[in-house]
């Protein structure tokens, strides 16, 4: 019976298409954002568009999009803010899955603090 309760939710997200996959169209769907906390709880996500244009409830959409593209979509070459950070520890972890200009995007990182993980990511992860 434990095996059979442990198959059923391992099938469901199987089954379940991916976030930022490409439509009947063939357009993409964007990129799904989204922050935890060190308790890995899910504190927010959102889907950043940014084909034809950016869109969505990112609310600095153009600006992620823009920063997206200047890192070729590869959130770990996203240009750096300049500034600093107090030494708290108050981990939190950001995830990026799905699509950005038909290139695949499937990162996760995390830092001590929500200041570094602003610094790090610019307006990617600023919502």
């Amino acid at each position: 019976m434990a095996a059979l309760a442990l198959a059923v939710p391992l099938l469901a997200t199987q089954s379940a298409p991916a976030v930022g996959a490409a439509s009947a169209d063939g357009k993409t769907q964007g990129v799904f954002l989204s922050i935890s906390s060190s308790r890995k709880a899910a504190i927010r996500g959102v889907l950043l568009q940014c084909e034809p244009k950016p869109r969505g409830r990112h609310p600095k959409a153009a600006e992620a999009c823009a920063a997206l593209d200047k890192a070729h979509g590869n959130l770990a070459a996203l240009p750096r803010k300049r500034g600093h950070c107090t030494m708290q520890h108050a981990p939190v972890t950001v995830a990026a899955r799905g699509s950005h200009r038909k290139k695949a995007v499937n990162w996760k990182k995390t830092f001590p603090n929500a200041c570094a993980m602003h610094l790090a990511t610019g307006p990617v992860f600023d919502f």
